[in-house]
């Protein structure tokens, strides 16, 4: 009877099995395990299917799986991307196994963003709940979804910083401040990863750096981006995936300070290992090693290969003929350590381990239907979505009367099932969404009539989405078609006229946000403001519900509404989210993750800013309009209302590298229960840098009571108060003074202050 080889023995150590594995594989091999194949995969073709007969465009996409399966047969493939289905998940593990030698399970990767065949409201809405509990639970069902589908790895959280809100990116991460980011940050890789066991994902936090700084906030540009803002603003968020145990991590496209993030080995090995402390693999984004030749980086995908692995890259994300195939030649000539590549492979193949993949390669096919459908699912996006939705104003139409005879509902994205999920989402089933318009009539009951009117269409892309193609439920195509948009005011205007209130729900198509979405305008497409002032100018109390992924220029709708509610791409069960918000059966508690410009001339606009010179005539730099957010970061109403008083330090006096606690109490002067975002910011007013006029060191989202007072405490210690200083190019703690603001966003008013002193 022969025994089996060590690296299958289960009782060993993951470092053993891999060492052990890693001695038994030659250098062809070797690099097969760092490729990661794009997998299109278009079944099985009749035996005289003549693919010589196809246009050409269409002869890639049928040779690609091709050329794949033969990768995989040769057991030289280590991962692939972009298959949901469990049996074909099954048939290419099989595939894999089958064609190895050592019996290699694949690693099955997907972009499980924010949910799969659940949809959770989209990222950037999660941000807004300030709330890391109830992202890290979204993210377990999104994980447990994955796993059941044989889906491995997702390639989220997006956790790059934005700060220009004409990248559609925005959408996908958490907003312009990297303390929250770095809350959120941490959150989604708990959620994914748990204790990777039988129903977790590893996470994969993108994209490394700077990716979110594009010139212009034109996707896929490159970014100039100081050492001290990387550093400070950048990095943090990627620190606290790390900490929180993030397994992998995806390079970014683009050149930063000149160099490709992918073959830069001051990012990937310098920050990200030597200094972050990252211990697992880094994947590339798609095709971003062959680009590096692209860029001029690089001579030839050969060339492309050996940087990016020196880089520290360990895995190649491709669609066809890897720049990795060159991977053993590199060695053979001596442009390739074999020393480097294998501390690449010993990554990749310690995640497969620690998945348990070895003893488990395969996913059960027949119980995949029920976590997919788990009604438990729903109701964790439906609390998801209710908290992050942000009220932006309130002149008393909200709540919703229960006692109303009649609401207009009027807007497209009103009832469009295909947009209340957002973008980036590839498993769902747009007939599982509940929309705005479909929660607002469930709600609102018997006694009270809900009408509909669609409104004015909304445009299309001037350059089509290229994600279109690959959405499996597109929903609605009404958008397109040429529609009167004179025809459709009047009809709104004349049911909202006839109505005792008007939601009139505005923002942007969900192919308008996302990666290639990024726009030159704030302005709403169309004509949407048109459309709400003249349904203003009835008299009929009017509620605008914002349905995007990025502030957008309400400047008039925030003079003219009655009210104004921010939210977002809600998902699922986003129309019943709404509803309880707008019918007052919660309080909207959700607060704005970044700055809310007035128009897009003021981008980028952040809170967070040095102090200048002239620092009392901030808001006076545009002679034209004011130089101040249209709604501050953190901002957010509720129906109730909150008194900040009493703040205190626990000492007026800290040495360096002491903790110093601060107190305040919150009332709840209303007479409904309500929850609240405290939110913590300081300022050092002197020391080897200059520092931003407030930075984020602390939140919590508290539940209080009517009449009640909460007692919020936070701890600032020295992590909170050192930076990375440009004039010693070091973290640096300063003695100095150190101002405290408590409040509920980000121009909070009640502060005091202590001093830091050397020890």
């Amino acid at each position: 009877m022969t025994s089996q080889p060590p690296y299958k023995d289960p009782s060993l150590t993951v470092a053993e099995r891999v060492e052990d594995l890693l001695a038994r594989m030659t250098i062809e091999e070797k690099a097969g395990q760092l490729t990661q194949y794009f997998c299109f995969d278009v079944g099985e073709l009749p035996a005289d299917f003549d693919i010589d007969s196809l246009p050409p465009e269409h002869q890639v996409f049928v040779r690609q799986p091709l050329q794949v399966e033969a990768a995989a047969a040769a057991g030289k493939v280590g991962s692939l991307l972009f298959i949901k289905d469990p049996a074909v998940t099954n048939r290419w593990q099989r595939l894999a196994i089958e064609g190895n030698r050592h019996g290699i399970p694949l690693l099955f990767g997907f972009d499980v963003i924010h949910g799969l065949r659940t949809v959770l409201p989209v990222p950037i809405a999660l941000a807004a709940s300030w709330d890391p509990q109830t992202i890290e639970e979204g993210q377990t069902v999104a994980a447990e979804e994955a796993r059941a589908s044989g889906i491995h790895w997702t390639f989220a959280p997006m956790i790059d910083i934005a700060r220009d809100p004409r990248w559609g990116r925005i959408v996908e991460g958490a907003g312009e401040d990297p303390y929250l980011g770095a809350a959120v940050a941490a959150a989604q890789v708990r959620g994914f990863q748990g204790d990777l066991g039988t129903t977790n994902v590893l996470a994969g936090p993108k994209h490394f750096a700077g990716y979110g700084a594009a010139r212009g906030g034109r996707d896929y540009e490159d970014a100039e981006v100081s050492d001290a803002e990387l550093h400070n603003v950048y990095f943090p968020p990627f620190k606290a995936a790390i900490d929180a145990g993030a397994e992998n991590i995806m390079s970014a496209y683009m050149d930063l300070n000149g160099v490709p993030a992918s073959g830069n080995k001051w990012l990937l090995t310098d920050v990200l290992r030597d200094e972050l402390g990252f211990e697992g693999f880094v994947v590339s984004d798609a095709n971003a090693i062959k680009s590096m030749e692209i860029q001029h980086f690089a001579a030839d995908p050969s060339d492309a290969a050996a940087r990016a692995i020196i880089a520290g890259n360990d895995m190649e994300m491709s669609v066809s003929e890897p720049a990795f195939d060159h991977l053993p030649a590199a060695v053979a000539d001596g442009r390739l350590s074999e020393e480097l590549l294998d501390a690449s492979v010993r990554r990749v193949l310690a995640a497969k381990f620690k998945l348990g993949l070895f003893e488990d390669p395969y996913v059960d096919e027949s119980a995949a239907e029920a976590v997919l459908t788990d009604p438990e699912h729903l109701a964790t996006a439906a609390h998801a979505a209710q908290r992050s939705l942000v009220l932006l104003k309130n002149d008393g139409a909200l709540p919703l009367s229960s006692d109303a005879r009649s609401v207009a509902v009027i807007g497209r994205l009103a009832d469009s099932k295909r947009d209340t999920l957002g973008p980036w989402v590839f498993g769902h089933r747009t007939d599982d969404t509940t929309t705005l318009l479909e929660g607002l009539q469930k709600r609102a009951g018997e006694r009270t009539r809900v009408d509909y009117a669609p409104g004015v269409s909304l445009p299309d892309r001037l350059f089509p989405s290229p994600f279109d193609r690959q959405d499996p439920d597109p929903g609605e195509g009404a958008f397109g078609v040429a529609d009167d948009d004179e025809e459709a005011i009047v009809n709104a205007v004349q049911l909202a006229s006839g109505s005792d209130v008007a939601v009139v729900v505005v923002g942007e198509r969900q192919n308008q946000s996302g990666e290639l979405a990024s726009r030159s305008t704030l302005d709403l497409p169309g004509r949407q403001v048109e459309m709400v002032q003249r349904i203003v100018d009835t008299g009929t109390p009017v509620v605008v519900v914002v349905m995007s992924g990025r502030p957008v220029d309400l400047r008039s709708i925030d003079l003219s509404a009655s009210a104004i509610v921010q939210a977002w791409y809600p998902g699922t069960r986003g129309g019943d989210a709404v509803a309880t918000v707008l019918f007052g059966d919660v309080s909207p508690a959700g607060r704005l993750p970044f700055s809310w410009p007035r128009h897009v001339g003021q981008v980028p606009m952040i809170y967070a800013h040095n102090r200048t010179f002239a620092p009392d005539d901030r808001g006076t730099r545009y002679w034209d309009e004011a130089s101040t957010p249209l709604y501050p970061f953190g901002y957010g109403l509720s129906y109730a209302e909150f008194d900040y008083n009493n703040i205190q330090l626990e000492k007026d006096s800290v040495v360096v590298g002491e903790t110093v606690s601060v107190q305040v109490d919150v009332t709840n002067t209303s007479h409904r229960d309500a929850e609240e975002v405290v939110q913590l910011y300081t300022h050092q007013r002197y020391g080897t840098s200059s520092r931003p006029v407030r930075e984020l060191k602390g939140f919590k989202r508290v539940a209080i009571a009517a009449g009640a007072t909460h007692t919020v405490r936070f701890e600032l210690g020295p992590e909170a108060l050192q930076y990375w200083s440009a004039a010693t190019r070091s973290w640096v703690q300063d003695a100095t003074t150190i101002d405290v603001w408590i409040g509920g966003d980000s121009t909070a008013s009640l502060s005091t202050s202590f001093s830091v002193v050397s020890s």
